[in-house]
């Protein structure tokens, strides 16, 4: 009985802790997006040499790999520029296509604050303008890279503030270009030298400010579905299996869509819980990894899982038997891509295979 009033101050400080930070966010929580983006129907409706095209939520990426493998390049570039939009985000599609159907897609939004992602050389590997918005673009040359990490960014994410001024070094496309160079490879995000791509994903709808979303697993569960899809259509398309970077909220995403990716390693940094008691409770056979600076404020959020508030073990626990990354020297809750710490060159080094 003792034990279950502890956990329940505990889960009450929890809510405590979301409401007294910041205050609720909202009167609603956000409207997570899913699902293929606007012109499906359209897709679906059309053909190829007579040949149905692949339902984009129903097929596999390894199935869509085998249809666009059937095609001559005139047939492609035909549905890049008639349905751009739904092969922008086709997992499983060709790389080249999809970069240039997510130009065609942002420039069309006839929006100003997309108009950046359509620049020339950007690799946008997906584009949906739909709610506010979700984002992934590959620095380095993912067709021909050794090994790919995936930024998987927490809340206040979106398509439209993708682009925004940033503190250097945080934020998902800051992250990226900092671990690319880490890495090996050039600032830009073109082709370059370099053996490991990274890419930006900010490719589910993250919560907003501090509030009941932040605080629940609800777009977290809708995030990891996307996730564990996106991977899917990497490896249709060849690439290796990737390495899950994952910050705050996004770590919560990761756990869950852990046992559903082949990823090679998870890091997990500034987390405030995967949704499970310990490493191995994630079900995959990744190596999970897991760093918190000593001044990051996630630190004060109760690790606990409540009537579905909060988000469980703190993954730096001995008790959650994550591998533990160095990070005394970092800064806040973003900082861990700083150059020069000992979090970046460990993760640099996780991301190029170097570490067993």
């Amino acid at each position: 009985m003792r034990r279950f009033g502890r956990t329940l101050v505990t889960a009450a400080l929890a809510v405590a802790v979301v409401a007294g930070t910041a205050g609720w966010a909202s009167g609603e929580g956000q409207a997570a997006v899913t699902g293929p983006p606007p012109g499906a129907a359209a897709w679906r409706a059309d053909s190829v040499y007579g040949r149905a095209l692949p339902d984009p939520a129903g097929a596999t990426p390894a199935e869509v790999a085998r249809f666009f493998a059937g095609l001559d390049d005139s047939a492609r570039q035909a549905l890049v520029r008639s349905h751009p939009l739904v092969l922008g985000n086709l997992d499983g599609a060709p790389l080249t296509l999809r970069y240039e159907a997510n130009r065609i897609a942002a420039r069309a939004t006839g929006e100003a604050r997309y108009a950046s992602l359509a620049a020339p050389g950007r690799q946008v590997l997906a584009f949906d303008p739909r709610g506010r918005g979700q984002v992934a673009e590959v620095f380095g040359d993912l067709e021909r890279a050794r090994h790919v990490s995936v930024i998987v960014p927490g809340s206040d994410n979106d398509a439209t503030t993708y682009d925004a001024v940033r503190t250097p070094h945080t934020g998902p496309a800051g992250m990226a270009r900092a671990l690319r160079v880490a890495t090996g490879g050039d600032a830009a995000n073109g082709h370059g030298s370099g053996d490991v791509a990274v890419i930006a994903w900010t490719g589910y709808t993250t919560p907003v400010g501090v509030g009941l979303d932040v605080a629940g697993g609800r777009l977290a569960e809708a995030g990891a579905a996307r996730l564990a899809r996106f991977t899917a259509g990497l490896d249709a398309v060849g690439a290796p299996d990737p390495v899950l970077f994952c910050h705050s909220y996004g770590s919560v995403v990761c756990g869950l869509a852990a046992r559903d990716t082949d990823a090679t390693d998870i890091v997990a940094f500034g987390s405030p819980g995967m949704r499970a008691d310990t490493a191995a409770a994630l079900g995959t056979r990744a190596r999970v990894w897991a760093a918190r600076g000593p001044d990051d404020w996630i630190a004060d959020v109760p690790n606990v899982r409540f009537a579905g508030i909060g988000h469980g073990v703190d993954p730096t626990s001995p008790a959650f038997g994550a591998r533990r990354v160095p990070a005394a020297d970092v800064q806040g809750h973003t900082g861990y891509f700083a150059p020069g710490t000992r979090s970046l060159a460990a993760f640099a080094a996780i991301a190029k295979g170097e570490v067993r």
